[in-house]
């Protein structure tokens, strides 16, 4: 029998460290072999990063962009593990220093685990591809709980590049993040993000093609925050498999395109 994979969940204390943990905790090819979080956090479950990765052949992080882009030129630096990455709210500067680490380690990074966003990814992408900019605008509308501090959520960054590459068209020319006071009448392409934070939403995303005549939804809602996190495990186990490199959830599910 193949031994299970050592697994180290990194942000150990947050919603979605907990949901990875309690995964891990129930799968037969994985062990839960470390727990931590931030330096100073105090919890018996805890160990020091350094003691969570030197004998750890993969580690699942959902904490924030500072800390995942350091977490991944350590792991980078350790040079025989896997990593898995699940913040969103990214810089330029951060993700390039992930990209770098990738060059000697497997890294998966995703804004969503889900198998069933991925698969609105492309199907968004096949809509906007269809469906003429001129005749039909497109609005990315997101709802999350009260405590997430980043807006739009990654999963509808993700949404809005897929309707931008079905329409041939870079994201950063056609993006409206906000709308408020005299806007204007809507710009042909435009594609708009609209946001909401409440409550305890687990994740709500709808993409929709207004035309004058009809509208067209593609939508997906989150019932449940283990979901996010049985991908995030699963993504990890095919992680510890792959050579070092740069991979999102479209590499683990096999929906990549080829030349992608």
């Amino acid at each position: 029998m193949t031994a299970p994979v050592r697994i180290a969940v990194a942000g150990a204390l947050g919603r979605m460290g907990e949901a990875v943990a309690a995964v891990v905790a129930g799968r037969e090819d994985a062990e839960l072999f470390a727990r931590f979080d931030r330096p100073g956090a105090e919890d018996p479950r805890l160990v020091e990063r350094g003691a969570a990765l030197a004998a750890a052949h993969l580690v699942i992080d959902f904490s924030t962009p500072k800390a995942s882009a350091e977490l991944a030129q350590v792991c980078a630096a350790r040079g025989d593990i896997a990593l898995v990455i699940g913040s969103t709210g990214f810089d330029e500067a951060q993700i390039a220093v992930i990209g770098e680490a990738a060059k000697t380690i497997p890294i998966v990074r995703a804004g969503n685990f889900s198998l069933g966003v991925n698969m609105l990814l492309g199907l968004v992408a096949q809509a906007a591809q269809a469906l003429a900019a001129a005749d039909y605008d497109i609005e990315v509308f997101e709802a999350h709980h009260r405590r997430k501090v980043d807006a739009p959520s990654g999963t509808a960054i993700m949404l809005a590049e897929a309707a931008a590459d079905g329409r041939r068209v870079a994201l950063e020319t056609v993006a409206r993040a906000a709308r408020d006071g005299i806007t204007g009448a809507r710009p042909e392409g435009e594609i708009g993000y609209s946001v909401m934070r409440g409550g305890g939403i687990i994740g709500e995303h709808a993409v929709v093609f207004a035309a004058d005549d009809e509208i067209l939804t593609l939508s997906h809602s989150a019932r449940d925050r283990s979901l996010f996190a049985r991908g995030a495990v699963e993504a990890g186990l095919w992680a510890v498999r792959q050579p070092p490199g740069a991979y999102d959830m479209q590499d683990v599910l096999g929906l990549r395109k080829p030349g992608a």
